[in-house]
Parts: C-alpha cells; sequence; structure tokens
C-alpha cells in the first residue's frame, strides 16, 4: 500500500509538540494526528498517584498511539505526528521503571506488548526533536494551565530532559533526526522560524 512521509514530533511535556504539529499541517497541507492528552482518562489520576497509575496510563497510550499508525496507513495521506510511538517505550515507561514507579513485572510486559507492535508500524521518515531547558518548560507548563499538569515536579521534567538526550542520541542510529532548540524558537508567533524550519523539511523529504 502506497503511504506518504510520516513526521513525527517529539519532546518533553510542554515543549509545543502539539503547536508545531498544527502550524506544519497547515502549511504543508499535510493531516495532523495529535496526541490523546486533553480527553484522557489517565491523565489527572496518574499525576496524582504515578506508582499506582503508571502501567494503566503507559497501556492506553500505547492503544491510542497504534490505532493512530493504523490510521495514518490506510489513509495514504503525508501525516505529521505529535509525539511518536518509541517516546513512549524508550522515554515514559523506562523513566517511570527507572524512577520505581513502575515494577519489573509492568514494564516486562509493557516492552514485549510494544516489541509484538511495531514491526506492523511505518517508521518515521523524520523525527523533528524539540529540545529546550527545564526552565523553559516549567514555564510553558505553567502558562497553558492545565490543572492536572500543575503537580507535576520540576525534578520529573529535568529526568524526562535526560531520557530525552540519550534516546536521541540512539535514534539518530535508525532514523532521520532534526533538532530544533525550541528555546530560541517562536512556533506561534515566529514565522520566520517556522519558514526556516519547513525549508530543512523539504530539503530532507525531496
Amino acid at each position: 500500500m502506497k503511504r506518504g512521509y510520516l513526521i513525527s514530533i517529539a519532546g518533553n511535556i510542554g515543549v509545543g509538540k502539539t503547536t508545531l504539529t498544527q502550524k506544519l499541517a497547515e502549511r504543508l497541507g499535510w493531516k495532523p494526528y495529535f496526541e490523546s492528552v486533553i480527553d484522557n482518562p489517565y491523565l489527572s489520576d496518574f499525576y496524582n498517584d504515578m506508582k499506582r497509575w503508571s502501567f494503566n496510563l503507559q497501556i492506553y497510550f500505547l492503544s491510542h498511539r497504534f490505532r493512530t499508525q493504523k490510521e495514518i496507513v490506510e489513509s495514504g495521506e503525508h501525516a505529521i505526528q505529535d509525539r511518536s510511538i518509541y517516546e513512549d517505550v524508550e522515554i515514559f515507561a523506562r523513566s517511570l521503571f527507572e524512577q520505581g514507579f513502575m515494577d519489573a513485572r509492568d514494564h516486562t510486559t509493557y516492552r514485549e506488548l510494544f516489541y509484538n507492535m511495531v514491526p506492523y508500524l511505518p517508521a518515521p521518515d523524520l523525527i523533528i526533536y524539540l529540545q529546550a531547558s527545564v526552565d523553559t518548560l516549567m514555564q510553558r507548563i505553567r502558562q497553558r494551565g492545565r490543572d492536572f499538569e500543575q503537580t507535576i515536579s520540576r525534578d520529573y521534567i529535568a529526568y524526562l530532559n535526560r531520557a530525552y538526550e540519550r534516546w536521541i542520541r540512539e535514534a539518530r542510529q535508525q532514523f532521520q533526526v532534526l533538532t530544533v532548540n525550541a528555546d530560541q524558537t517562536d512556533f506561534v508567533n515566529g514565522d520566520g522560524d517556522l519558514d526556516d524550519l519547513i525549508a530543512e523539511i523539504q530539503k530532507r523529504l525531496p
């Protein structure tokens, strides 16, 4: 089955993935696919009790992401995805396990499920990694004002930032990755920043 290009927007909580997904979709005329956040039935419980709800949350995200990937393949259209499925396992599930919020049994089960699913999914043609400092991320999380995010700790965001840096180093061996300094770009008001990014995308995906 013929399929279009797939761009995945990767990055930490609050970095601006959803905004960039929307902006690129509008400018390129591609179909956007967004992460399930506002309608997620587990997020609020998770941030109140991460150990109790970590496995449930990750399974929900994995199911939603798999369904999205399936829709992308079946549509045959060029697509832009708000967060890649690989971040679920290599960033969030792994960090929750390392920090003691997910036990070894659940983590093993989750990884086995993930790696059984991945062979059936299209790999992204380009991963755009939005990289930002912890200060920027905490400020943006506060500014967007989601109630369930206000309990997110600075330490947790810092931990995820380190996890992202580790994963991106590994991902470059498998995927085409474009890193964008999100501390210095403004895709909400900065048309020039968006123009520059689109020009780079067009160079990499002719």
